[in-house]
């Protein structure tokens, strides 16, 4: 069983930060990319943030309303991912998710791609 775990999610004044962070735990066997979605209730999560694997030199790409504000990285000695939010403003008020490709060591050979329970992050003006 494999599960990943939010945190670091909580209210900020616009303009501030905030860190996400994301663990993956259990049987794993590799993570391949890792990312960051959000979605505000009523509407459709929308992607915010992605990198890659190590092994593909940790290439990243992010949403045109975060570029330039966060930054995604990620630890795979922890099987962890982050997310740097700066300068954030109130339309940033979302449930943030984080989404990875794991393989197990039940099935080394087949990755899934697996939901944490996000993290609540409200900014306000």
């Amino acid at each position: 069983q494999v599960q990943l775990v939010e945190s670091g999610g909580g209210l900020v004044q616009a303009g501030g930060s905030l860190r996400l962070s994301c663990v993956a735990s259990g049987s794993i066997f590799k993570i391949n990319g890792m990312r960051w979605y959000r979605q505000v209730p009523g509407k459709q999560r929308e992607f915010v943030a992605y990198i890659s694997s190590g092994a593909s030199g940790s290439a990243r790409n992010y949403a045109e309303s975060v570029k330039g504000r966060f930054t995604i990285s990620r630890d795979d000695a922890k099987n962890a991912v982050y997310l740097q939010m700066s300068s954030l403003k109130p339309e940033d008020t979302a449930v943030y998710y984080c989404n990875a490709d794991i393989a197990s060591t039940v099935g080394p050979s087949e990755y899934r791609a697996l939901w944490g329970q996000g993290t609540l992050v409200t900014v306000s003006v």
